[in-house]
């Protein structure tokens, strides 16, 4: 049960928050309007958005694939776009990044912005540029962005050892968020992006057959939910690994704050969903997004400090020709 006073002690927080919000953008030397006059004629943020609008007409998990995308890519040595580099032992060949899909979406859009203004816009850009299009898109905030960045030139796998699991504990994560700057509410309302977010069943599957090796669920997971996602979406034997999305059914790939409810049902997907619902740090949080409209304002203030960390800027990186490769 949510304690006595906490909804009003976390809206002055949340109010609190959104309010500071503007200095992440200012330390990082980004820009409102900053490609404004720098491609001809043509705009950079129409063709970006118009990208956008057209993959998600036949490709709605986009959304989820660039979120998924902006988050393991920030998260490691900034937003630079390293994530996107191929090559023996990048951060893209970690197994923490397996199951992140749209390297050929941004490649798409890089490549209409390279045959308007060559060697102009940089990956890491585009990629901010259009998570933010199809959250709006898909019913979630819409919310300024700034660009400037620079395109990192260095990817090693390693590196993605600073990105949580989906088995992590809540301790431990907001201790891994702390070390990038954010504190546990911030932590727990990126979260809030699996309400558009998809897994596979391999990600689950001791969770619905063998937890922590007694050969049964895991026994913080609604039994009817358990029961249909082992029926239906992760039957054992299946011959493919599975999608399985982490919202509900009647909400999926639609932004909202449907997955905290999920998470209060006892139907959170990932170990971690259901974590949040359940450690007293964060179960608060998770009752306060559920059952108020606050969500949307703090996801804004949340993601657009996440694109704002550790980026590179003035001369530092370079402008990449392939999103695939250094110059």
């Amino acid at each position: 049960m949510q304690p006595a006073g906490s909804a009003s002690r976390l809206a002055v927080l949340v109010a609190v928050v959104v309010l500071a919000s503007s200095s992440a953008c200012c330390r990082a030397q980004l820009a409102s309007n900053y490609y404004a006059g720098k491609c001809g004629n043509t705009s950079v943020e129409v063709v970006i958005q118009s990208a956008v609008q057209a993959r998600l007409v036949w490709d709605k998990r986009m959304v989820a694939g660039l979120l998924h995308m902006l988050f393991h890519d920030c998260f490691v040595q900034g937003c630079d776009a390293s994530l996107l580099l191929d090559g023996p032992n990048t951060e893209k060949t970690a197994p923490q990044n397996s199951g992140i899909f749209g390297y050929d979406f941004i490649d798409d859009i890089k490549s209409d912005l390279e045959a308007a203004c060559p060697g102009v816009v940089s990956c890491a850009d585009i990629i901010i540029a259009a998570t933010r299009d199809a959250i709006a898109l898909c019913g979630g905030p819409s919310y300024a962005v700034t660009l400037g960045r620079r395109d990192g030139m260095l990817s090693v796998s390693w590196m993605a050892g600073d990105l949580p699991s989906p088995h992590v504990d809540i301790t431990t994560a907001i201790a891994m968020f702390a070390k990038k700057g954010f504190n546990s509410l911030e932590m727990t309302t990126l979260m809030g992006a699996h309400t558009v977010g998809v897994t596979h069943c391999s990600v689950i599957e001791d969770r619905l057959y063998n937890h922590n090796g007694t050969g049964k669920p895991d026994p913080s997971m609604d039994p009817t939910y358990a029961w249909v996602l082992t029926t239906y979406a992760c039957p054992k034997g299946q011959p493919f690994d599975n999608i399985v999305y982490l919202d509900d059914p009647s909400s999926i790939l639609i932004f909202d704050k449907s997955y905290f409810n999920q998470i209060k049902s006892r139907r959170g997907v990932l170990p971690v969903d259901q974590a949040l619902g359940i450690d007293p740090a964060t179960s608060w949080m998770v009752e306060f997004f559920a059952t108020t409209d606050f969500f949307p304002a703090m996801f804004a203030h949340s993601i657009t400090k996440l694109a704002a960390l550790e980026v590179k800027t003035g001369t530092a990186g370079e402008i990449r020709r392939n999103c695939r490769f250094t110059n």
